[in-house]
């Protein structure tokens, strides 16, 4: 069968070093060896050649039919593990029956961040992510308080995962190459079982000062607190977001909640 062709609807930047390929593929080693790996958008399998190696179930994931036939055709050992569908509209918990899984793949930029936020809604199946990421992405997410990369995903990520930048990847080894450079990474759960805090406030606050990240939290905070509350004369909002860390908005939504009540 012929090789795929790239479309730039579905932002497929094929990977054409086999290196590079094999040592994403190996960030699913650690520290879940055991548990069974999800590959999102495989495309022609550059990933999944090292991925179906390891002794471990494996299932991939992807959109484009004629990837799906590739796939079905060079990889018949997955035969029955190809599935022909969109990851933001699966239902994690049917993957692999309710048990824990990696997810891995080398995601499409243009939604990379929504396949984050699905992670985050599944963080309980979970425990490990790894992958391929814009360059800027990546940095974003492992960005800590004070840096000006710091922001939504930095906030939310970091509450429920360790992150580690692993290596940066350059566009030369693409098919077509993009215009930015690319990274990996690897998101490992973190001990925090419960925030602390009200979940959904929490991201409403986070989303709201980030949203309007150059005021101080007084400012950014009036679109949810009463603006006549004493709550704005804590010394805390005349702060900026990128200057709290996740325990700081913790905090900050707890008195949030309070004036709220």
């Amino acid at each position: 069968m012929k090789q795929v062709r790239p479309k730039k609807n579905l932002g497929q930047h094929f990977l054409t070093d086999l290196n590079i390929a094999k040592r994403i593929a190996d960030t699913v080693d650690e520290p879940y060896a055991e548990l069974p790996v999800l590959e999102v958008g495989p495309g022609m399998g550059v990933m999944t050649q090292y991925l179906v190696e390891k002794p471990r179930p494996l299932k991939v994931v992807e959109i484009d039919r004629e990837s799906v036939a590739y796939l079905r055709e060079n990889f018949p050992r997955l035969i029955n593990n190809i599935i022909g569908g969109d990851f933001l509209r699966m239902d994690l918990n049917e993957v692999f029956g309710g048990q824990q899984f990696v997810l891995t793949g080398n995601y499409p930029y243009d939604i990379s961040s929504q396949i984050f936020f699905k992670m985050l809604d599944n963080k309980d199946l979970i425990p490990c992510c790894t992958g391929m990421i814009q360059h800027e992405v990546a940095v974003r997410m492992a960005a800590k308080p004070g840096n000006k990369q710091y922001g939504i995903l930095s906030v939310l990520i970091q509450a429920w995962y360790d992150v580690e930048y692993l290596f940066t990847v350059e566009p030369s080894v693409f098919n077509p190459p993009p215009k930015v450079q690319s990274a990996v990474i690897r998101m490992t759960r973190n001990a925090v079982t419960d925030l602390g805090c009200d979940e959904k406030l929490f991201k409403r606050i986070v989303k709201a000062t980030f949203n309007q990240r150059r005021k101080m939290l007084r400012v950014s905070l009036r679109q949810i607190c009463n603006p006549r509350s004493e709550f704005f004369d804590d010394p805390m909002m005349t702060r900026r977001p990128e200057q709290l860390s996740i325990s700081e908005f913790i905090a900050l939504t707890n008195k949030v909640a309070i004036d709220l009540m």
